[in-house]
């Protein structure tokens, strides 16, 4: 089996999207997102949006599948953390 930059593509956005799983469902099921930063989620989601909109313009698959993925994930997370930092005081 030849490994092409296509394939290599497609692994490093199953094992980001992966690596960032075990966040996401942590912070859905516990709802717990006070040792989170607004700043970084708020800026990775843009970035990951950035991510999504080049690879639609590239038409690259193995960026459009993981980013999209991520960016359902991320956009879950800081819609969680700007609830408990703006509107839920407890």
């Amino acid at each position: 089996m030849i490994i092409t930059q296509e394939l290599i593509g497609y692994a490093a956005g199953a094992l980001t999207t992966a690596s960032f799983l075990p966040q996401a469902i942590m912070t859905i099921k516990t709802k717990d997102t006070s040792s989170l930063s607004l700043g970084m989620y708020s800026l990775f989601t843009l970035g990951v949006l950035c991510w999504l909109i080049y690879g639609i313009q590239l038409t690259n698959y193995a960026i459009i599948f993981p980013n999209a993925i991520t960016l359902v994930l991320a956009a879950c997370i800081l819609s969680y953390k700007v609830y408990h930092t703006f509107w839920k005081k407890t």
